[in-house]
């Protein structure tokens, strides 16, 4: 059956009841197959209420396809509301003495650091599959996959305006141009803003302002409501250039369209993207055995080749629209320090935007 996936702004969210976003509930209980079992877990042992609630700024194809799945493979009924990761938190916070939801599905490590006080701790059964820097050491925040920042480039629009990194996009040619989205509202622009404060600072992320502020002129004045708003102006040809995360660039070059994706020359960070269950919430089990079906190879394998959604373990390679890692010119921040400074980051990005 086809599901239903409900994007929300955060404004509505109050007025809105929770929608399905799928079908009904298969017959039985959970697959058979060990990549579902929630480990030391009895039935009878955690509540359940109802359906499975899920928030998630994911694609709405994926959230579709991906939940499809999960129902067909465990007999959960699951529904989902579709909105940005920071709308996302602000509701997980908001309802923390009565969650109405169970898991956050995506979102970037360090951007859900921050707001860790309101997950559970649960570490899924296929962590031993995992590579290591991928691994759930704090113990509430699972990683399902690992998401690069790129630059998504319209190839119908660009012509003969290189484009191999951040310091191409300062070419005067592209002033206007460029699709960034508010960084307080969406975790992949976040996620760009560190690695090009990083990128551009040679490792000192107080070094990269200098860049950010010729970026910001670059821009126009223009800055997007969320994620989805840069990769499909892009392709939609609204823009030429846009800063965003793999899948919302790899998603249109597997599907044939006039884009291509740039992996920036002076460094990629690859930041673990997670799954995580709300603290409280009406079905822990049910959230669960989520994690451990999102994990496992089979599914792994399944995201990675319909959704372009890089696999964190070490038994699954990367899909055909994706440049391998060794071809990457892999670098790393410090997260600890990203999560102290995200605040104060995004002030500065909002001061020197509103200059």
């Amino acid at each position: 059956m086809k599901k239903q996936v409900i994007a929300i702004s955060l404004a509505a969210m109050t007025a809105l009841s929770l929608m399905a976003c799928s079908g009904q509930k298969s017959e039985g209980t959970a697959s058979s197959d060990a990549k579902v079992e929630s480990k030391d877990t009895k039935d009878g042992d955690l509540k359940e209420t109802g359906k499975l609630v899920i928030y998630s700024p994911l694609t709405e194809s994926m959230i579709d396809e991906m939940i499809t799945k999960f129902e067909e493979e465990t007999g959960i009924e699951a529904e989902c509301l579709a909105m940005g990761t920071g709308d996302a938190l602000k509701r997980i916070e908001t309802e923390a003495d009565n969650p109405q939801a169970d898991v956050l599905w995506s979102g970037t490590i360090g951007t859900v650091k921050n707001k860790s006080e309101y997950f559970a701790d649960y570490k899924c059964v296929n962590e031993d599959a995992f590579y290591d820097e991928y691994k759930n050491k704090e113990g509430n925040l699972t990683r399902f996959d690992t998401i690069p920042s790129v630059i998504m480039v319209n190839t119908d629009l660009i012509g003969d305006i290189k484009v191999e990194g951040y310091e191409d996009l300062l070419n005067p040619e592209l002033k206007g141009k460029i699709a960034f989205a508010e960084p307080s509202a969406s975790s992949s622009s976040f996620e760009h803003l560190v690695n090009m404060l990083y990128a551009m600072g040679n490792g000192d992320p107080d070094k990269g302002w200098d860049y950010v502020d010729k970026l910001v002129d670059q821009l126009d004045g223009k800055l997007l409501g969320g994620s989805s708003a840069v990769y499909k102006g892009v392709a939609d040809g609204e823009y030429t250039v846009g800063l965003t995360f793999e899948q919302g660039a790899a998603q249109y070059v597997g599907a044939g369209s006039p884009v291509k994706v740039v992996y920036m020359n002076e460094g990629v960070i690859f930041r673990g993207d997670g799954a995580y269950i709300i603290k409280n919430c009406a079905n822990e089990r049910s959230a669960q055995i989520f994690l451990d079906w999102l994990t496992s190879k089979e599914t792994q394998e399944f995201m990675n080749n319909t959704q372009y959604r890089r696999s964190i373990r070490k038994d699954v390679e990367a899909g055909n629209a994706m440049k391998p890692m060794s071809e990457i010119k892999v670098i790393t921040d410090d997260e600890t320090n990203t999560a102290e400074h995200k605040s104060e980051w995004l002030d500065k990005f909002k001061e020197i935007f509103t200059k």
